[in-house]
Parts: structure tokens; sequence; C-alpha cells
């Protein structure tokens, strides 16, 4: 069994479906799960609008911080609920 983190690269993704390709994603992730998300830029704003939208129910942890390259995971609370986003 593999425990494979999900990726998504934004720098190949346009820029106006970068941010709803990573809600998608952070949708579908279960209490304790965690995403990878990789950008050529710090991705601080959308730190702030998942923070703001769904507080308390994901953490946040910076892998790689440029200058080129900025990598962060992005871990469901092990306590969500799964309301925020997912409709469980």
């Amino acid at each position: 069994m593999t425990n494979t983190i999900p990726e998504i690269d934004v720098r190949v993704i346009p820029p106006a479906q970068r941010h709803p390709s990573i809600f998608g994603m952070l949708a579908t992730l279960t209490p304790g799960a965690a995403m990878h998300v990789t950008s050529d830029h710090d991705p601080r704003p959308l730190h702030y609008q998942i923070s703001s939208r769904f507080p308390d129910e994901f953490d946040w942890e910076y892998l790689q911080q440029g200058p080129e390259v900025w990598k962060v995971q992005i871990t469901r609370a092990e306590s969500s609920g799964c309301e925020c986003c997912c409709g469980h």
C-alpha cells in the first residue's frame, strides 16, 4: 500500500484555474490527509484564502521556500468534521 501525497504543480496550470484546482483537491482530502502545492512564487495569498474560508480545517507547512520554487504541504486537520468544502 502506497501513501502517495497528491501534488498540484500550479506552474503548469493557467492562472485562472490554479485556485479552483487546488480547492477541488482540498475537497477530496480526508482528515489527516495531505497534498502538496508547487509554485513559482510564495503562495501566501492562497494560505490566507484557505485560512479565511476554512478556519482551523487545514495545516500549512513550507517544504521549500524559493527563490525559484516554493512547495507547501496542506494537511486537513485530524479533528476536521469535513464540513467545510466536501459536504460530508
